[in-house]
């Protein structure tokens, strides 16, 4: 049986970056796609499979994987937005109160879902969430700003922690 192994000269330790980072890559997609578990799924997979087809260009290998995994998912949800969603998929969602949630932010941008969901799902620092998409803090500030006034808008609630 031969062992398949990496180049010695691969910049990065992919195998370990799966191990530690893979299970909160899907987190994070499941919660950004909306509970769509397949999308995650899919979603964190393939981007993985495309950090080893790129490893020897890709300085930062996390947030390289976060920004492509939130690249696939949300083309894959706006895929899925041209074609209804079954009526026994919306009923698997949960209780009301979840749904209406799930709802609010399939309404925000891209940027803006995953800004919320890196912050207050995988309670992240702002200058990770940063790093995580690529972009700089002020504008994931900015982002993190209008999510919660659009969500705030769409649930009818009182925001109580600007954090």
């Amino acid at each position: 049986m031969a062992l398949v192994t990496r180049p010695t000269d691969a910049p990065h330790d992919l195998d370990a970056v799966f191990r530690e980072h893979a299970p909160g890559v899907y987190r994070t997609l499941y919660a950004f796609t909306a509970g769509r578990a397949a999308i995650a799924e899919e979603a964190t997979a393939e981007a993985f499979a495309r950090a080893i087809a790129h490893t020897s260009s890709i300085r930062d290998p996390v947030a390289w994987i976060y920004r492509t995994a939130f690249r696939v998912a949300a083309a894959e949800l706006r895929r899925e937005r041209r074609e209804p969603l079954e009526a026994e998929e919306r009923a698997g969602e949960g209780a009301r109160g979840l749904e209406r949630l799930v709802d609010a932010l399939r309404e925000l941008s891209p940027n803006q879902r995953a800004a919320v969901v890196l912050r207050y799902e995988a309670d992240l620092p702002v200058d990770e969430v940063a790093r995580r998409m690529g972009i700089n803090a002020a504008t994931v500030r900015v982002h993190l700003h209008r999510g919660r006034g659009r969500l705030r808008e769409l649930l009818g609630v009182e925001e109580t922690d600007d954090a």
